[in-house]
Formats: structure tokens, C-alpha cells, sequence
């Protein structure tokens, strides 16, 4: 807690300073050259810091929820877990962790619904032996019964007990994609639904391990202080790989909707948790990403206090812990405040996601977030705001890749979207205009087509109270609110929100993600 509390307090001071006298942004390295190695036919992207102590592994497939069979949701990142936590044949997964533990070593592996990553970082000292298990477990898997049984059983457990049990943040973000992307293959948590995951045998994920785990979807990546000649040569082990997966799988197109639409997930919860979402047609490739990159930090960069949403609901009204926004799918990356690399996709969408918020006020803060969402859209960024958050992000940016793995993490990202978005945002922020983050926003933004999702114990009356187009006010604790801040208050407790009956849906808890 005190190491947030200082960081917090350290991005204050600099957003302080940035409003105050915006600097030129610092120079940034000379970015590497990733994507222009390829060893074996496998991208490679290769790193090298001689000075560094440490080295950074990354094997990052294009394999994702994307790639699910029909009636078996789960798969792909079961497989994934198959690899990076379980045997391979020269060893048990008890034998790995045993192997592992003198190296001061770990195999982290994740995925979303394009990717699947298998990345660690250990001392060069050490760098011989971990690579010689990470390529194990990527290319000899074991697929043991006891592996396969314990793996499909932790998925089974998040879905079942951690999202719909103790995780009401996670839960609204993913019951909001349940709606957004009905019918897509984005819709459903990456871990699968319960029908999927007990559908699935361990036959199946032999099945897609030969099919997909090829080497037109491998990117490998090495940064650090490793030996010369050691990228090339390990990535040339996983020639041993086929050399084609099928391609990609063609993207339905988003859905968009006509009008708004609410889904309210029904259970016991002290305070409600609000995820608000629409589709957007811009990925990183595109130009406009950018300009709104700097409309979304400005509107709630994650966990910070430099966005609009944390001033105004959090630290004026009280409201809550924290108010974000994001224009492309966020993971936070373990405890940090940066998002996690290698989650690209190739459709994207805006989202505010509001932290829990008290029963009493919770639609209060839905409208007070569209409120400044529709301030934003037809007021533009103000000068002083769009100064402060350009002077921001063009140093909070260096940050996202502040250590060999991430640096590593970005770098291939970069391979597989064609666009470095570190690298981008540093050169194209000392150009950017006010005008061009007015236009993109105003070209991509709108509070038309929304996506709600609110988990509360009051599933019908919440959606009630939403479809009446009734006020809904704030109720302070304490006294002494400045009155113009009840003057704005008394108008976003009437903001419009439309909402009709055909668009709501109450959802009790234990009927998400069955299927």
C-alpha cells in the first residue's frame, strides 16, 4: 500500500508540474529493429543489453479464445496451461517447480482471446538451464491425466468461483463483453465457460497443440544481457515445430448496437460494481489511436490521479476507489499499474470502468462517468488539459517498457500489430494538435450503442430505476460540499441515459458463462 501511495503521489507532482510548464518530452532511446530476424521461418525478436544482469524469454503464439471450437470455449488457453504448467516428457510438473526453484526462476503463462504467452526472466548466470526448460515444456509436452484434470479444474474454479464469486470488477468487465460481443468469439472469458472447459478432453488439446502450435504463430523473444549467438540459437530449437498452423480465423464483424443496452448480474455484493463499453474500429495501426490514446488518459489513465473521472468522482465526490478509461482491451499486469503486453486484437473498444461504488450512489457515478464522456465529446479537451496530458503520457509511456521483459513484451507486440505503440506515442505527441484529439474523438466516440454492465443484490430495481429516465442523486457523508459541485451534481443526476425494456437484461450470477 505505502509503495502505491508514493507512486500516486509521484504522478501527481509530475501531472502538477506538466500543467504547470509542459516540457519538452525526454529523448528516448534509439528504439531496436524487432520483426526484421527471422530464424527457421519464426519471427525473432532479439534485444540485447550486455550490461544487463538479467534475461527476459518470451514465446508469444497467435493462438487464442479465437481458435475455440464451437462447444469447447477454454481450449486454447487450457493448452497454453498445458504447457507452461505441467510436464514435459523429460519431467513431472513436480520435477519442473523442483528444477525451476534454484534458478530463482518462474514460467508465467496467459492469454486472451488472440495470444497465448509463456514468458519468464532469470539470471544470465542461470539463463542455460531455464531456456532448456522452457523449450521443453514447449516442445515435448507431457499431457499427463493428473495435469490435464488439475488445469481444467483452475479454470473451472475462476469461472465458477473467483469471477462469479469474490471478483465483482472482473465480473461487470466481462458480463459487458458477454452483451457487447454476443455471438463472438469476445465474448466469454478467455478461461471458457463451465459447458466448454467440461466438455474438453485431453485428447482435444493434443488435437490443437499439433494443429495451431506452428511456427507462422510463433514470435520468440530474447532481451537482456545473454551470450552472443544465444537468441538465434534458441529460437532455431522450435524449428522442431510444424512449419504451418491454418491461418488465421477470419473476425466476425463487432457487433454494434442500435441503442443502449444494460445487462444487471444478480448477486450479493456490498457495492456495484460498472463496466460501460462500445465497439471502436480503431487498433493501433490506425492513425487516430493515438490522438485518442491522449483523450483516453486524459478522460482516466489506470490508477492514476491525473484523468478527469478520478478527480471528479473519485476525489470530489468521494465516490469510489478509482475511474479509468481505455480505447483497447487493458489487462493489468500483475500488481503494477501498466497494462500487460502481447494481448493484441484485432478488434478493439472504448470502456470507462468504475471500481465498486456504495448501492446508494452507484447510478449516480454511471451518469456523472457519461456526463464527463459527453462533456469530452462535444466540448473538446481543454488547452490546459490536452497540454498536461500530452507532456503525461509522453513520459508515463517510457515506463509501460521499463524493464527488459517488457521492453521484450512491447517489441513484439510491435511484430504482430506493425505498430510500436511506445515508440509511436513518443514520436508523433510532440506534433499532435488539440484539433486532431478533438476530431478523433468526435469521429469515434459517442454515447450511442452502449454496453452496460452493473452487478448488484437489487438486479430488477437497479434496472428499473435505469428504464424509468428517473434522477438519481448522490448522497454525501460528510457536509460542506462547495456548491457549485452541487449545482453540476444537479445536473448529472438527469442525465439522459435511455434505456427500453428490450434492451435489459437481469442475469442471475450462476447462469453466466454457463455456455
Amino acid at each position: 500500500m505505502k509503495s502505491l501511495v508514493m507512486m500516486m503521489s509521484v504522478l501527481m507532482v509530475a501531472a502538477g508540474a506538466a500543467l504547470a510548464a509542459p516540457a519538452k518530452p525526454a529523448k528516448p532511446a534509439k528504439p531496436a529493429k524487432p520483426g526484421k530476424t527471422k530464424v527457421a521461418g519464426i519471427r525473432t525478436v532479439l534485444l540485447q543489453s550486455p550490461a544487463n544482469p538479467l534475461v527476459a524469454l518470451r514465446i508469444v503464439f497467435q493462438v487464442g479464445a479465437v481458435d475455440d471450437p464451437l462447444g469447447k470455449e477454454g481450449l486454447a488457453l487450457l493448452t497454453a496451461q498445458m504447457l507452461g504448467k505441467a510436464g514435459s516428457k523429460a519431467r513431472t510438473y513436480a520435477e519442473l517447480l523442483d528444477a525451476l526453484y534454484p534458478l530463482a526462476a518462474q514460467i508465467r503463462v496467459y492469454g486472451d482471446k488472440e495470444t497465448v504467452v509463456l514468458e519468464g526472466t532469470v539470471h544470465r548466470d542461470n539463463l542455460t538451464r531455464f531456456a532448456d526448460l522452457v523449450a521443453d515444456q514447449v516442445l515435448t509436452p507431457r499431457f499427463a491425466d493428473d495435469d490435464f484434470t488439475r488445469n481444467r479444474q483452475d479454470a473451472l474454479d475462476y469461472v465458477t468461483k473467483t469471477l462469479r464469486g469474490n471478483d465483482d470488477e472482473d465480473l461487470a468487465k466481462q458480463a459487458m463483453a458477454s452483451m457487447m460481443y454476443d455471438g463472438h468469439s469476445y465474448g466469454y472469458p478467455s478461461q471458457g465457460t463451465v459447458a466448454g472447459l467440461n466438455a474438453i478432453t485431453l485428447d482435444d488439446v493434443r488435437k490443437l497443440y499439433a494443429s495451431h502450435y506452428a511456427r507462422d504463430r510463433l514470435v520468440v523473444g530474447v532481451a537482456g544481457g545473454y551470450p552472443d549467438g544465444f537468441g538465434e540459437a534458441f529460437a532455431a530449437r522450435f524449428a522442431a515445430l510444424p512449419a504451418k498452423a491454418p491461418p488465421l480465423r477470419k473476425l466476425p464483424p463487432a457487433p454494434v448496437p442500435r441503442h443502449n443496452q444494460l445487462i444487471v448480474v444478480e448477486k450479493e455484493a456490498r457495492a456495484h460494481a460498472i463496466s460501460i463499453g462500445r465497439p471502436l474500429d480503431v487498433t493501433r495501426k490506425d492513425p487516430d489511436f493515438y490522438p485518442l490514446t491522449v483523450a483516453r488518459s486524459y478522460l482516466g489513465e489506470h490508477r492514476t490521479f491525473t484523468g478527469v473521472l478520478m478527480n471528479h468522482l473519485r476525489e470530489i465526490r468521494g465516490l469510489n476507489y478509482g475511474d479509468y478509461a481505455y480505447v483497447e482491451n487493458f489487462i493489468q499486469d500483475g500488481w503494477s499499474t501498466f497494462p500487460r503486453p502481447n494481448i493484441p486484437r484485432r478488434q478493439q473498444h472504448f470502456e470507462i470502468w468504475l471500481r465498486p461504488v456504495p448501492p446508494h450512489n452507484s447510478l449516480f457515478a454511471l451518469r456523472a462517468a457519461l456526463y464527463e464522456t459527453d462533456k469530452l465529446i462535444r466540448e473538446g479537451i481543454p488547452e490546459a488539459g490536452f497540454q498536461a496530458t500530452r507532456t503525461f503520457l509522453a513520459n508515463y509511456s517510457n515506463l509501460w517498457a521499463q524493464d527488459a521483459s517488457r521492453r521484450l513484451g512491447y517489441a513484439i507486440d510491435a511484430v504482430i500489430t506493425g505498430k510500436d505503440v511506445v515508440t509511436e506515442l513518443q514520436a508523433r505527441l510532440p506534433k499532435m494538435k488539440r484539433a486532431d484529439v478533438d476530431r478523433a474523438v468526435r469521429k469515434h466516440l459517442g454515447l450511442d450503442g452502449l454496453t452496460i454492465a452493473i452487478v448488484t443484490d437489487k438486479g430488477q430495481a437497479i434496472a428499473d430505476t435505469l428504464m424509468s429516465g428517473g434522477p438519481t442523486g448522490i448522497t454525501y457523508d460528510t457536509a460542506g460540499t462547495p456548491p457549485e459541485v452541487v449545482a453540476e451534481d444537479d445536473l448529472i443526476k438527469r442525465f439522459p441515459l435511455p434505456i427500453d425494456k428490450a434492451n435489459v437484461s437481469v442475469v442471475p450470477v450462476e447462469k453466466m458463462f454457463e455456455k
